[in-house]
């Protein structure tokens, strides 16, 4: 697509701060009913984009256009017409209610006197509806939580009606609940209302799942920008955050804790994802363990690797082998304690019923269900 044929994007952009470039060159392309997610290292560079992006803070070279018209050549009416913007920064609010707050935002359809209509005032409300924050109508803006006070400015930027939302952490702050129902308000408004978004976002599996495309901001140039699933790789993301810690599992879009080392003390036999949760147990206990045989497109597969100190692994569906179960055996008799998290066998794994066999016959086998285990 050329610049025309986009709502949203930059021309070569360049940022930073007293004429000084911290990121080059920046290219970043969005049409309405997308979103752009922009993710990296802290101190990387990404709420300097979206305040550069926003007018907030002047760009060093290049040009910003919004639906084709760069965009100092708009009046800041025109643009607060289109683009609303919620940003981490603390706002001066002095005896304003949340109400007010939210009402702000519909000042760019009001006269010079700011007075609300009735159909304005409706407007605020069913913006405050929408993030679960009516009734907070009367509260002062200062007196309420930091999740309360985003959800606030969220319906602020809901009831300005905008064609492109700019968000920098919209999800700081908030508990498990209001992070997903604020993306979940995010994707109706792209979806129902055709509104293109622009934010940065921490939380990487939240950015792997709401995305429609995602900017890696690390260095003088961007590092890395297209499709989640281009992205999110776990050496990739490893490599873009300095990862020595522990890993990054681009399956799950979670991160894993680094595993323990040493000889094998349990020997976990699980399958099907039943093993995951000894797996992270054993870890947290810093029990170094060993688990099979799993299969290779198992997803207990996928943890153990990490997390294990030994994997027997079966290829990707066949049947559990002779020469795989004896591997596992011989570990097996090497440890302390074994634990099977299956309640049953299948036709494919069937060869680790030897495995549970040969842990009773060693006084071995225990149940992970039971509070004395591990």
């Amino acid at each position: 697509m050329t610049r025309q044929e986009y709502y949203f994007c930059t021309e070569k952009m360049t940022v930073g701060y007293d004429g000084k470039p911290l990121i080059r060159e920046i290219e970043m392309k969005v049409n309405r009913g997308e979103i752009l997610t922009l993710i990296g290292p802290n101190g990387s560079g990404k709420s300097t984009i979206l305040k550069s992006i926003t007018r907030q803070l002047k760009t060093i070279g290049g040009t910003v256009y919004l639906d084709r018209t760069a965009l100092q050549q708009l009046s800041n009416k025109d643009l607060s017409q289109k683009l609303a913007v919620v940003l981490t920064e603390r706002m001066r609010s002095e005896l304003m209610t949340c109400e007010d707050i939210v009402a702000t935002g519909r000042y760019p359809y009001t006269g010079r006197l700011g007075i609300l209509t009735e159909e304005d005032r409706k407007k605020v409300w069913a913006a405050m509806e929408m993030v679960h924050a009516l009734e907070l109508r009367e509260r002062d803006f200062n007196a309420i939580s930091d999740g309360q006070r985003q959800r606030i400015l969220l319906a602020r930027a809901i009831c300005q009606e905008p064609e492109i939302i700019v968000l920098d952490e919209p999800t700081s702050f908030l508990d498990i609940r209001h992070k997903l129902e604020l993306l979940a308000i995010l994707k109706h408004m792209v979806s129902q209302k055709n509104v293109a978004v622009i934010m940065s976002l921490h939380e990487l599996d939240l950015a792997q799942k709401i995305s429609d495309f995602v900017i890696c901001v690390h260095g003088e140039y961007i590092d890395r920008a297209g499709t989640p699933e281009e992205v999110f790789t776990s050496d990739y993301i490893r490599g873009l955050y300095g990862i020595t810690e522990g890993v990054y599992n681009a399956q799950f879009g979670c991160v894993e804790m680094a595993g323990v080392k040493g000889a094998p003390e349990v020997f976990v036999i699980a399958g099907g994802g039943s093993g995951i949760r000894t797996f992270r147990k054993l870890q947290r206990l810093n029990i170094p363990f060993a688990a099979g045989v799993l299969h290779k497109n198992d997803v207990d597969y996928e943890v153990a690797k990490e997390l294990a100190s030994k994997v027997i692994a079966e290829q990707a569906f066949e049947a559990v082998s002779a020469e795989r179960t004896e591997e596992a055996l011989e570990v097996l008799r090497t440890c302390k304690k074994a634990v099977c998290c299956l309640e049953s066998f299948g036709t494919m794994n069937a060869g680790n019923t030897r495995l549970v066999e040969e842990a009773k016959r060693l006084g071995i086998l225990e149940n992970p269900q039971e509070k004395s285990v591990l």
